[in-house]
Order: C-alpha cells, then sequence, then structure tokens
C-alpha cells in the first residue's frame, strides 16, 4: 500500500477510514466545516514539518474549509474528487469523500496541485468566454469537464478564472483540455 508522507486535512472520521481503505497516511480531521485559530496553529505545524494535503468534499462547506486552509498556509497541496465520485451509494449520507471509491481516492493523490500563492491573474473571464465556459447553454457542463481534466474540481465561471491562475495552470494544459472538450462534445 502506498504509503503518502504529508498528512491529509480532511473533514471528519469517515473521510479518514475511507482514506485508509486507499492508501497508507495520517490525516488530519476539522470535525466538518469548523476551523479555529488552533487547528490553524497546528494545521501550520503540519506544513512545516510534513506537508499537508487538503483534501475535502466536493461541496460548499468543504470549498469553504480549502480556501480558508490555503489562505492561511502558503504552499499546501489540493487534492480533489468530483462531485459525482463522492455521491453516497444509499438512500442517506451527504457528498462526500467517504463515499468515494479507493481507486478514486489514489488517482487524486496523484494528481495534487500546490497553490502558488498570489495569482498571476492570466486568466479573465474573457479566456472562458472564447473557451465556451461561460455564456454558453452548455457552459455548466464544460467546466464541470475541465475540472475533472485539470484535477481542480468545478467551479462557476467566477471561481474557475480564481482556480486556474491559482494553480498556475499552464495555458498548452489549458488549450488541450478545452480540445478535448471540443473533440467530446463533437463525438456527442
Amino acid at each position: 500500500m502506498t504509503k503518502i508522507k504529508e498528512v491529509i486535512v480532511v473533514e471528519g472520521k469517515d473521510d479518514t477510514k475511507q482514506i485508509e481503505r486507499a492508501v497508507a497516511a495520517d490525516t488530519y480531521e476539522t470535525n466538518g466545516s469548523a476551523l479555529n485559530d488552533a487547528d490553524l496553529a497546528r494545521l501550520k505545524k503540519l506544513q512545516a514539518s510534513r506537508g499537508l494535503i487538503v483534501f475535502t468534499d466536493p461541496d460548499f462547506n468543504g470549498e469553504r474549509l480549502r480556501k480558508l486552509i490555503g489562505a492561511a498556509i502558503p504552499g499546501v497541496k489540493h487534492a480533489f474528487i468530483e462531485r459525482q465520485q463522492g455521491v453516497p451509494h444509499g438512500t442517506h449520507g451527504s457528498l462526500g469523500v467517504e463515499h468515494a471509491a479507493p481507486e478514486v481516492i489514489r488517482a487524486a493523490l496523484a494528481h495534487l496541485y500546490t497553490e502558488a500563492g498570489a495569482e498571476t491573474n492570466a486568466y479573465t473571464q474573457h479566456d472562458l468566454q472564447n473557451a465556451g465556459l461561460v455564456g454558453n447553454p452548455r457552459a455548466r457542463k464544460r467546466r464541470e469537464r475541465l475540472g475533472q481534466l485539470l484535477g481542480i474540481g468545478y467551479g462557476n465561471g467566477k471561481q474557475l478564472v480564481h482556480r486556474l491562475n491559482m494553480f498556475r495552470i499552464a495555458p498548452a494544459q489549458f488549450s488541450q483540455a478545452v480540445q478535448q472538450i471540443n473533440r467530446e462534445e463533437d463525438n456527442e
């Protein structure tokens, strides 16, 4: 089983159990969307000594935690799953990492992104519009697919510009992903 050096930040004990089914790793549980100054201080220490991977649920609260941690602690890595990969298999439960299959978790951990600090503002809303990612009847579906291909998760138009810049997605990588989406749509 693969051993992860960094500490993986998750929201709860069920996330930890599912991570442990996929890889050998230490986790830090935030206990939901609550994050206080003591948690941030501990996470800063962990980042300095071992590194952190933020692996929160693909929902509003998970994104909120990701932003809080990313803003407070430079250099953390991010792992993402797609919304449909975190859907509960029964009739109860909320969307989350705890429902992702072990192979999905391993794939997410194999494609990490590190925040670059201050954004370069290389991408704009104009770029998204030209790529059909905003202002297009299929824009939401195209953004979802782009997030999958780039491994940065889903974002609305404003969030996507922020993520593209924050993770410093290379223009060639962005262009290749958009071209793939265009080919997939042509084949539908």
